[in-house]
């Protein structure tokens, strides 16, 4: 195991959203959170890392680049000020919100990595530690009202000399995936224009009018007492989080166009074997992707786990973006989240048999089927679900997606190398592939001792396809 590297810290700055020029008195804002917020609100983080060359020393980072970086973000600030903010979270019955003053700000930190900028960008595995040291922290506040406060962002760049950089965002999930990739092209657009042409943020301005999103069901009302229960919680988790002593590797598999489209033919061939009336609706790259991942998965896990699989059961969970899904319009630009969460169901023998890839996608596509049908059958259990999860079974929990063409993000040092989520062990993120066109990456937690067998799990069901 490659021991976490040194970093030395650059400098920290404090960014403020450039100030607008009709303003003419200081405000203090308010924006409150929706129903679909309540659900993701307080101590939950969503980090990213864009891997791009940079063939210059730090010190020419720091002349040449680094002012462009922060006159770029500030400016990109004053569209998205919220993330300049803080999420307040005060005692029941009141609800969290989001606070905005004019002297807030998002903290910028410039670290000089020695670590190895090639292996750290690479697929193969990397150390997670090594990962974690590459994104920023974002720490909370208590008030003597037992008011949480969570600032919204924070933003890092790691300079590996004459090598590489690192630019990389830990945000609190107040915002969504989508919300994240439009704050990031933003901030990149002006960035790489060096702050002169501002057409791609003055075509797409966020949009932050929370009458949007309608609630016909009265969600709130259970979302809101779910909210209040995790929040009851908070407190203990926070004070007693820590990193864990197990050693963990994140690696990134790569599907090709044609890896895909093998599965949707093998799936396809199967399913009319067993059913040959009922053809899925929904074969998407997304479903038989992770369907192929998530049993080899557990075929992997639990290779030597025979005693429980016939009663243990395994959840798949995920979240579908819901802009272009409800009956009435929402913005493309809308800022917060507009997600629906979803979860498919399976005993572990029915994922770790010879059918088991197979009867992951016929849960998942299911899933995905009555998501499309009704987006949020069944919320008002949500709470209670993800509970029984992390209870009875094993979760794997889907972040990203390759709608968000994270690879288009350019600060003006060309396309990234490599695009990074550093998650838990539970977790499971997806972009489109850097290299291959029509093809999906997926990244995995793994324990030191799984990835060669997984990896070896994978190539034999790929080669199997091609038979």
């Amino acid at each position: 195991m490659v021991e976490p590297r040194a970093n030395k810290v650059v400098e920290q700055t404090q960014i403020c959203p450039t100030a607008p020029s009709d303003r003419r008195r200081s405000r203090t804002l308010s924006l409150p959170l929706t129903f679909l917020d309540l659900p993701l609100a307080g101590p939950i983080y969503v980090r990213r890392q864009f891997f791009y060359h940079f063939p210059h020393t730090t010190h020419h980072f720091s002349e040449t680049t680094l002012p462009t970086l922060k006159r770029s973000l500030s400016l990109t600030l004053q569209h998205f000020f919220p993330l300049a903010g803080n999420l307040l979270c005060p005692p029941p019955p009141n609800k969290p919100f989001i606070l905005c003053n004019d002297d807030d700000s998002v903290t910028l930190t410039i670290i000089e990595s020695s670590g190895d900028f090639k292996h750290l960008s690479a697929n193969h595995p990397k150390s997670l530690k090594d990962l974690d040291h590459l994104v920023p922290k974002l720490t909370f506040t208590t008030m003597h009202d037992d008011t949480f406060i969570f600032p919204l962002l924070a933003l890092q760049a790691s300079v590996f000399p004459n090598h590489g950089i690192c630019i990389a965002i830990t945000y609190c999930h107040v915002m969504d995936d989508s919300c994240c990739s439009h704050f990031m092209k933003s901030w990149s657009s002006i960035c790489r224009t060096n702050g002169v042409d501002l057409t791609f943020l003055e075509n797409s301005p966020p949009c932050f009018d929370r009458e949007v999103l309608k609630d016909p069901n009265g969600l709130e009302a259970i979302f809101l007492r779910d909210y209040f229960e995790a929040r009851s919680t908070w407190k203990d988790k926070l004070i007693g989080q820590s990193g864990g002593d197990e050693d963990y590797v994140k690696a990134t598999i790569v599907f090709g166009r044609e890896d895909i489209e093998g599965m949707k033919r093998w799936v396809l061939n199967h399913w009319k074997k067993s059913d040959k009336f009922n053809t899925p609706q929904y074969l998407s790259k997304f479903v038989v992707t992770c369907a192929f991942v998530w049993s080899s998965l557990v075929k992997t896990r639990y290779r030597d786990d025979d005693e429980n699989e016939e009663i243990k059961e395994e959840y798949f969970r995920f979240a579908a973006d819901c802009r272009d899904r409800l009956e009435y319009l929402i913005p493309e630009t809308y800022f917060g989240n507009c997600l629906t969460l979803c979860h498919a169901t399976l005993k572990r023998k029915d994922l770790k048999g010879e059918d088991g890839f197979v009867n992951a996608v016929k849960v998942i596509e299911r899933e995905v089927t009555d998501m499309k049908n009704e987006p949020f059958k069944d919320a008002e259990n949500w709470r209670a679900s993800f509970t029984k999860m992390f209870v009875l079974g094993s979760t794997l929990l889907v972040t990203g997606s390759p709608k968000f063409t994270v690879y288009e993000t350019d600060f003006g040092f060309g396309r990234p190398t490599k695009v990074e989520m550093v998650h838990s062990f539970k977790g499971m993120s997806l972009a489109e592939s850097g290299d291959k066109e029509g093809g999906l990456e997926v990244g995995l937690v793994f324990r030191t001792t799984e990835f060669e067998y997984f990896n070896s799990i994978i190539e034999q069901g790929l080669e199997a396809l091609r038979s």
